[in-house]
């Protein structure tokens, strides 16, 4: 029998329980933290998605902040060549230079006179870290609209460049040496006190009287006859405004004012004038005055001439 007066009563069980509070502030609560939980997913999730793009944004702006060389400045003395100041200053070859002084030095790289002030390196440093930058900022654009304006601008930039060498090649083509056979004598400046300038003005190649003398390229006779301590010589002007001289010639074949073109016999080697014996004594010059030398060489090789 049950006890009389006394109820028991009865246990829930901890399931009901559990349901209870999931019922009563569980369901509020349990909104709450899965919205959390999902935003904070969220928010993980994206966070590697803006590195690149923060990355990128700073790749110009790094770029753009690069320091750059100082401009250094150059000025030209008597004998120089393109070539020579580009090897000198390790500038990768006398094209570079030629293009970042053009407005300077003019259409024809190897007219350059004393006392012509050239830019080394600068322009071509700016120009790539320009060029740089201008990449860097191309990958913010789309993959197919990036990459048809950088191959235009590449192409035409790479034409540019090539025809421009080539066709200074081809101007400076039909050159060659006064001498069917060359064997150089005294070379150009070297210095000695029985030269009135204090060095050689010119080099001097080894030839026994009566060798052809040749124009070393096409052009105009300037004067031809005697030109005192020069002997017999001749002076052409050629296209580009350089002259060529001949001197100590035992005969003459062209007269002033006569068209010559490239290996067309002037007359023949001998020792007239100040000599110690026969030879052919040859220079460039900047004009057809004594006085106004440059490397004949170097000049010779830089038209294509091969020595």
């Amino acid at each position: 029998m049950p006890a009389k007066g006394k109820h028991r009563r009865p246990k829930s069980s901890p399931i009901s329980r559990g349901m209870v509070a999931a019922g009563t502030g569980g369901a509020a609560l349990a909104i709450p933290l899965l919205g959390a939980t999902g935003a904070h997913a969220a928010v993980k999730t994206a966070a590697p998605a803006t590195a690149p793009q923060q990355a990128a944004r700073t790749l110009p702006a790094a770029a753009a902040a690069a320091p750059q060389a100082a401009p250094t400045t150059y000025k030209v003395k008597s004998g120089d060549c393109l070539s020579q100041i580009a090897e000198d200053h390790r500038l990768g070859g006398w094209q570079r230079l030629y293009q970042d002084n053009r407005e300077v030095v003019g259409s024809d790289p190897a007219l350059i006179r004393p006392g012509m002030k050239l830019v080394l390196g600068a322009k071509s440093q700016a120009g790539a870290v320009s060029h740089g930058s201008a990449k860097a900022s191309g990958s913010h654009d789309s993959g197919t609209k990036a990459s048809a304006p950088r191959t235009s601008k590449a192409s035409g930039t790479t034409a540019d460049t090539a025809s421009a060498p080539a066709a200074k090649q081809g101007s400076s083509s039909g050159f060659r040496a006064p001498l069917d056979s060359v064997s150089i004598g005294t070379p150009y400046r070297m210095a000695g006190s029985m030269w009135s300038s204090g060095y050689h003005t010119g080099v001097d190649f080894a030839a026994e009287t009566g060798t052809a003398v040749k124009a070393v390229g096409a052009g105009t006779v300037v004067s031809a006859g005697w030109g005192g301590a020069y002997g017999n010589q001749v002076v052409i002007q050629h296209a580009d405004g350089m002259y060529s001289q001949y001197a100590h010639l035992s005969q003459l074949s062209v007269s002033a004012g006569q068209t010559v073109t490239e290996g067309q016999q002037l007359g023949l080697s001998g020792a007239t004038g100040n000599v110690t014996g026969p030879h052919l004594h040859f220079e460039i010059r900047t004009t057809p005055d004594y006085g106004s030398d440059v490397d004949p060489l170097a000049y010779l090789r830089q038209q294509g001439a091969s020595l």
